[in-house]
């Protein structure tokens, strides 16, 4: 699969060829990938490939989920100029956009570290982009959420406005899905989150409430359902995210932890 990313990556940018090769003649080459600002690695397993499919050789300074600092020398490649000048934005553009979201994964994460909370990201990534980007917040500091709908059953707003019984479709429910797959209920108020208790969600997710109404759904959840597990989600940023860690919650999740990534700085530098 990440072959396959990375061969069409290549091939958009590539097109029928790179006009650069027909003029001059290929040398033996090297680079320096060059950090012009802070980060946190991602991307590695990617370039790995494209490196392998370009037969150009990679030295690594950093790996995944390393921190770096701006002038930092990320790695150095080796190889011949037409290889290395025709692989250069795909290998940046890879390293660039996996790293951008690591970065402000790692300062989300750094935040509700001290609480025991786990970060999770969304479904709110770029088409055809999942899995590079959630991989991506991995390396920051992020546990996966959903992959995909098959994954597990989130029943959200718009699911509840065509369900007549909650607890009716769920009981139905855990006669269909994979036994290990969990329900997690999205629930705006106190009183939709103790209709998702009742009914036998195994996760309620907080969505857009007040760290003061989370604390009212954890308290009701610690005397009567204490098995279930609570998620604190909607609009989260880096300036509230703290105020819902403090209260309690199991995990937080944030689509910001990719839509809102703005790029770092990489560099190629030929020697």
């Amino acid at each position: 699969m990440i072959e396959n990313f990375v061969k069409e990556t290549l091939s958009q940018d590539i097109g029928r060829g790179d006009l650069y090769a027909l003029v001059e003649p290929s040398v033996a080459a090297s680079a320096k990938i060059i950090a012009k600002s802070d980060g946190v690695m991602a991307g590695v397993m990617y370039c790995d490939v494209l490196a392998k499919l370009e037969n150009f050789s990679v030295t690594w300074y950093k790996n995944d989920s390393q921190s770096f600092v701006k002038g930092d020398v990320i790695a150095t490649l080796s190889g011949t100029s037409h290889t290395l000048l025709r692989a250069e934005r795909t290998f940046l553009n890879m390293l660039l956009h996996a790293s951008s979201i690591a970065t402000l994964t790692k300062k989300y994460a750094d935040i509700i570290e001290p609480y025991g909370v786990k970060l999770l990201d969304t479904r709110k990534t770029r088409p055809l982009l999942r899995n590079f980007e959630k991989y991506a917040t991995r390396c920051g500091g992020a546990v996966n959420h959903r992959m995909g709908l098959d994954d597990s059953l989130m029943i959200k707003d718009t699911h509840l406005k065509t369900i007549k019984d909650l607890k009716s479709y769920i009981q139905a429910a855990r006669k269909k899905i994979p036994f290990t797959a969990k329900i997690e209920v999205e629930a705006e108020t106190l009183l939709i989150a103790k209709e998702a208790f009742e009914a036998g969600a195994d996760i309620v997710m907080c969505d857009n409430m007040t760290p003061l109404e989370v604390q009212e759904v954890l308290k009701y959840r610690d005397a009567n359902f204490a098995h279930v597990l609570i998620e604190a989600s909607g609009n989260i940023s880096l300036q509230t995210i703290e105020s819902y860690a403090k209260v309690g919650v199991d995990a937080i999740s944030s689509g910001a932890l990719i839509h809102q990534a703005n790029w770092i700085d990489l560099s190629m530098k030929m020697d």
